[in-house]
C-alpha cells in the first residue's frame, strides 16, 4: 500500500511532468513541421491528411522526449521541495534522501519499461505508416511524379507527356501533350500546347494546369454518318485552363504500402534475426570482394586458378634479376599497371564496404536504442533528483538551463559515437551504450553528493578556494585615511 508521503511525492512529480512532456512534444513536432512542410506543401493534400502524417511522424519523438522530461521534472520536483524547505522537514523527521527518492525511482523504472514496449511494439507500426505516406507524398510533384519525355498514364482517363519540366517546384512545363482516353460514349480529345504552368486549384482534389499557345484536336462521338459529314476539329487557343481529377489517385497513393522491408519497421527480436542474416550476407560479400582484389593484385594466383592443376607442377615465379633488356621493362610496366588497377578497384570496393558497414551499424544501433533509451530514463532521474536536492531551486529558471545543458551533452555524445560507428571505427553496440556508460557514473556521483549534503553549487565555497589565487593578481587598495 502506498503511503501518503509517497502519494504526495508522486503527485508533485506528475504535475510538472505532464506539463513539460506536452511542451516538449509540441516543440519537437513544430520542428518536424518546419523541416518537412516544404516537401509536402503544394501536393494537393487536405489539412486532415497533413495532420495524419504529422501524427505518424510525431509519435517517434516520444522516445527522445520522455528521458528529457524525466530529467527536467525530477530537477523541478526536488528543487521545489528544497526551496519550500519540505526536503529539510522530511530529513529532520528521520526520513533519508534515498527514502524520499524511492517512489519516484520506481516510477522512473515503470516509465522506462513502458517506453521499451512503446518503442518495440508501437513505434515500428507508426514508422511504417509515416515512411510510406511520406514516400507517396514526395512522389506527387505537385500532385504526380511527372518525368520529362515520358508518357504518364497514372491520371485516371489521361495520357500525359511533358518535354521539359522546370521551375523551383517543377511548376513550369513545355512541350505539353494531353490525350483523353475516351470510351465509346465520350469524345476523343487531344491537347497540344507550347508551354504551361501548374497553379493551385481551389479544390485540392483537382490539379490545375494553365496552357499557352496550343491546339485542341477533338473527334465528336456521333454516329458513322455524322462523322462522315464532320471531320476532326482543331481549335487554336492562346490560353486554356485544364483541371485533372486526382481525388482517387491521392486517396489510393497515400494509403499504399510500397515500402515493407525496412529495419525501422521491426521489433527487437525481428531485428536480431535481421542482424544475423546480414552478418552472413556481409561475410559472403567481403569474401567475394577480397577474392576479386587478390586476383587483380597477383596474376600468378589467377594463373593457378585458371590452370586448375597441382601447385607442385607449377614453377615458381621468375626472378626479376634473371630477365634482361626489354623483357625486364615489360614486366615492370605490367606490375605497375596491375598496381594501378588494384588501386582503382580498391577505391571502388572501399565505398561498397563503407556503405555495407554503415547500414549494418544503423540496424544494430537502432535495435540497441530500444533498450538504451529506457536505461537513459533511469539515469536521467538519478541526475535530476540529485541536482534538484542540491541546488534547491524550483521553477523554470535554473533547472531548465541545467537540464538542457545535460541533454545537449548527451545528444552530442550520441551523434559523435554514431558517426564514428558508421565509419567502422567503433563497435556499434559500444557506440549505442557509451553515452549511458559515461552518464551513469555521473548519476551515481551526483547521488552520493546529494546524500552527503554537498554544497556543490555554493558560490561562496568556490570563492574561498580561489581567494588565495585572486589575492596574488588583485589586491584591493587601502583607504586613504589608513595610508
Amino acid at each position: 500500500m502506498i503511503k501518503k508521503l509517497d502519494q504526495y511525492i508522486i503527485k508533485t512529480f506528475f504535475g510538472p511532468f505532464l506539463f513539460i512532456f506536452c511542451v516538449l512534444c509540441f516543440i519537437f513536432i513544430v520542428n518536424l513541421i518546419w523541416t518537412q512542410m516544404g516537401q509536402i506543401a503544394g501536393k494537393g493534400l487536405s489539412l486532415l491528411e497533413i495532420s495524419k502524417l504529422l501524427f505518424y511522424m510525431g509519435i517517434t519523438v516520444i522516445k527522445m522526449t520522455l528521458p528529457l522530461t524525466i530529467l527536467l521534472a525530477s530537477i523541478m520536483t526536488f528543487g521545489e521541495f528544497g526551496e519550500r524547505y519540505e526536503l529539510a522537514a522530511m530529513k529532520s523527521s528521520g526520513i533519508s534522501l534515498l527514502r524520499i527518492m524511492r517512489p519516484l525511482f520506481f516510477t522512473s523504472i515503470l516509465l522506462s519499461i513502458l517506453l521499451y514496449f512503446f518503442s518495440n511494439n508501437i513505434i515500428p507500426d507508426f514508422q511504417r505508416k509515416a515512411k510510406n505516406m511520406f514516400h507517396n507524398i514526395t512522389m506527387l510533384r505537385p500532385a504526380l511524379n511527372f518525368t520529362p519525355g515520358q508518357f504518364i498514364n497514372t491520371v485516371p482517363g489521361m495520357t500525359i507527356k511533358f518535354d521539359k519540366i522546370s521551375g523551383e517546384n517543377g511548376e513550369k512545363v513545355s512541350g505539353v501533350f494531353i490525350h483523353k482516353i475516351a470510351n465509346y460514349y465520350q469524345d476523343n480529345q487531344t491537347v497540344i500546347a507550347k508551354n504551361g504552368k501548374f497553379m493551385p486549384a481551389v479544390d485540392k482534389n483537382y490539379l490545375k494546369l494553365i496552357l499557352y499557345n496550343g491546339y485542341i484536336f477533338q473527334d465528336e462521338n456521333a454516329d458513322l454518318k455524322a462523322r462522315e459529314r464532320q471531320s476532326d476539329q482543331s481549335i487554336k487557343f492562346d490560353s486554356l485552363v485544364h483541371h485533372f481529377d486526382i481525388s482517387e489517385l491521392l486517396k489510393k497513393a497515400l494509403e499504399e504500402q510500397n515500402i515493407t522491408d525496412d529495419y525501422q519497421f521491426k521489433t527487437y527480436r525481428q531485428l536480431s534475426k535481421t542482424i544475423e542474416d546480414r552478418k552472413k550476407d556481409n561475410q559472403e560479400t567481403f569474401k567475394n570482394l577480397s577474392h576479386d582484389l587478390m586476383i587483380q593484385q597477383n596474376a600468378y594466383i589467377a594463373y593457378i586458378d585458371k590452370m586448375k592443376v597441382k601447385k607442385s607442377l607449377i614453377k615458381r615465379p621468375f626472378a626479376l634479376d634473371s630477365l634482361k633488356g626489354n623483357k625486364k621493362l615489360e614486366v615492370l610496366y605490367s606490375a605497375y599497371s596491375n598496381l594501378k588497377a588494384v588501386k582503382t578497384a580498391y577505391q571502388e570496393k572501399e565505398e561498397q564496404i563503407i556503405e555495407t558497414l554503415k547500414y549494418q551499424a544503423k540496424i544494430v544501433m537502432y535495435q540497441q536504442r530500444i533498450l538504451s533509451s529506457s536505461f537513459t530514463c533511469v539515469i536521467f532521474f538519478m541526475i535530476g533528483a540529485s541536482l534538484g536536492s542540491i541546488i534547491r531551486k524550483g521553477g523554470m529558471g535554473l533547472p531548465v538551463i541545467i537540464a538542457i545543458v545535460i541533454f545537449i551533452l548527451f545528444y552530442l555524445l550520441n551523434l559523435t559515437t554514431e558517426n564514428i560507428a558508421w565509419k567502422g571505427d567503433m563497435n556499434p553496440y559500444l557506440a549505442t551504450w557509451l553515452p549511458n556508460l559515461i552518464l551513469f557514473p555521473l548519476g551515481v556521483w551526483m547521488t552520493h553528493k546529494a546524500l552527503t549534503d554537498s554544497q556543490l553549487f555554493d558560490s561562496e565555497k568556490y570563492k574561498a578556494y580561489l581567494k588565495p589565487l585572486i589575492n596574488i593578481f588583485y589586491r584591493p587598495k587601502e583607504h586613504q585615511r589608513y595610508q
